[in-house]
């Protein structure tokens, strides 16, 4: 089963106070730029209404907020989905999550971060997850950069009319980048979490277009996939497609 998540929002806004956002991954991100500012974050928020023949409307709101102190990187994420139709909500999930990356000799770092997120349909009241582990940059020129890493976690999954289990798990995550023009790239992340009851992957797909030196049409694809939900789960798939307008200063 696959559940749709559609928000095209040609009004969707990303606010950035960093250099022009692109899919800025929480997943094996690449280490910061040089010249980039100690202090940054991004702001984006999507909704779209009908109404008519058929009333609904979704809204979808993400938050980043990220740091450097010396070789350390802190980042923080909140995000939040809904879709009602016809008064009925058909989608609601909320996430929050922090991540820290230390920066080693060469291309390598260490990482950690911990993940809170809840999915009213997913069969799961709540699951929260850590991750650690190592990481190294692949590519890191003007045009590519590939960045992977994979470590040991710990998930609580706290399933709804049902006990709470508390699982080992295996992670592992890229994150590419092509800036195939002065004016367009393409990003690429994706995630693998296994633990002995099921596999869970996670994968961002988007296409960035600047318009002007402040503004850029960013198109968006996203997957999240349970290989086996607990059985009060509606789908095993989300699909979330988007297309936002970015502005940044």
């Amino acid at each position: 089963m696959q559940r749709l998540l559609t928000g095209l929002a040609v009004t969707t806004v990303l606010l950035s106070s960093g250099p022009l956002a692109l899919a800025s991954p929480f997943y094996s991100p690449p280490a910061p730029e040089e010249d980039a500012p100690t202090f940054s974050g991004d702001a984006e928020l999507g909704f779209t209404r009908l109404s008519g023949n058929t009333n609904s409307q979704t809204l979808i709101a993400k938050g980043r907020l990220t740091w450097l102190t010396g070789d350390w990187t802190h980042t923080l994420r909140g995000e939040t989905r809904n879709v009602t139709r016809d008064g009925e909500t058909s989608a609601e999930q909320y996430l929050v999550a922090g991540r820290e990356r230390y920066d080693l000799s060469g291309p390598h770092y260490l990482f950690g971060f911990a993940r809170w997120e809840q999915d009213r349909f997913s069969g799961f009241d709540y699951q929260f997850t850590t991750i650690g582990g190592y990481g190294r940059q692949i590519l890191d020129s003007d045009t590519h950069d590939l960045s992977v890493e994979a470590g040991p976690g710990y998930r609580i999954d706290a399933i709804r009319d049902d006990e709470t289990e508390e699982l080992g798990v295996a992670y592992g995550a890229f994150a590419y980048s092509w800036e195939f023009s002065s004016t367009a790239s393409f990003d690429q992340e994706a995630s693998i979490e296994a633990t002995d009851d099921n596999v869970t992957t996670r994968s961002l797909s988007s296409l960035t277009a600047k318009l002007n030196s402040r503004l850029a049409l960013r198109l968006s694809h996203e997957i999240k996939h349970n290989s086996q939900p607990p059985e009060t789960a509606d789908a095993s798939t989300d699909l979330t497609t988007s297309a936002s307008l970015l502005y940044s200063w």
